[in-house]
């Protein structure tokens, strides 16, 4: 089993049994933070499962249909789980309004306080297991769980800071506010996955630092006079680079076909637990000029 496979199984599961206890607790004290809070570890679960699907397609090898693979689900699955979230944000601040409106009052506050309590150390784990295996394959949806699960991380601690309150002070208008601003802060976080996810969907360039280190493997590469028309997309776990390398004119074949070579086993070093679908054009002369009237490079 891949470890973005893994990651995802054990944020299922870790979902499911926080969901539990939060909805347990919930309806036992009528906070609307902790229902939330549940609601949110509901939604956790579902996504989990949708991102574990996601991970074993994207995962799948190229075949006669898709030639290229199918990594572009990691973009359908941040976008998908993006709005799912924003959707369970909107529905986080309506419940709060509506609590507000009908004076509603929180019961069993120290059992909420223990279930979040219990919460934010489960999940402080999880973010931990999921950040380690994010950093490692950089995967996208393994980050957008990571981000999801962040974003637990700070609504539980949110929803138990207004329990304590509660507690100590019997304002309980600060359950509703601080549930409004949960709401605010998940549709906020949840925008930038659904960002990420059109990027792939649209074939975003590979990052910054990446592109500037392949560019330096092609002005350090000997007998490489020039290139032009490198783009670079990528797609679930799969980097595809092209680009255009300007060779003397009358050099060899197996020459030209050498220094390909080592430019692509370079490029692939970047990052071994990527894999690199590269490919390599070579031109007897700068012929960018043209590529550039033509708005294309060919």
């Amino acid at each position: 089993m891949s470890l973005p496979r893994l990651a995802t199984m054990v944020a299922t599961f870790t979902a499911l049994v926080l969901a539990i206890a939060k909805i347990i607790v919930g309806f036992m004290s009528g906070s609307v933070a902790v229902i939330a809070s549940a609601l949110d570890s509901i939604l956790d679960m579902v996504i989990s499962i949708f991102n574990n699907i996601a991970v074993r397609i994207s995962e799948s090898k190229p075949d006669y249909k898709f030639n290229y693979g199918k990594g572009k689900i990691e973009g359908l699955a941040a976008l998908f789980e993006g709005l799912f979230i924003i959707a369970s944000g909107v529905f986080i601040i309506y419940e709060a309004i509506k609590k507000i409106i009908y004076h509603e009052t929180i019961k069993e506050i120290d059992v909420s306080i223990y279930v979040m309590l219990f919460s934010i150390v489960v999940t402080g784990g999880l973010v931990g297991f999921l950040y380690y295996i994010a950093k490692k394959t950089d995967n996208l949806i393994v980050k957008s769980d990571l981000l999801h699960y962040k974003t637990d991380l700070i609504t539980n601690g949110a929803v138990l800071l207004s329990l304590l309150i509660v507690k100590f002070s019997r304002f309980y208008y600060i359950d509703f506010i601080l549930s409004i601003l949960i709401g605010l802060y998940i549709i906020k976080e949840a925008s930038e996955i659904v960002k990420d996810g059109f990027e792939i969907l649209l074939d975003v360039s590979l990052n910054f630092e990446t592109v500037e280190k392949i560019k330096e493997i092609l002005k350090k590469e000997p007998l490489v006079l020039d290139y032009h028309c490198l783009r670079t997309r990528k797609a679930g776990n799969r980097n595809f680079v092209d680009v255009h390398l300007v060779l003397t004119p009358d050099m060899k074949l197996k020459m030209a076909h050498m220094i390909i070579e080592s430019v692509d086993e370079k490029i692939r070093a970047l990052d071994s637990n990527k894999k690199w679908v590269i490919n390599i054009h070579a031109d007897p002369y700068d012929d960018s000029h043209i590529n550039k009237l033509l708005e294309e490079c060919e």
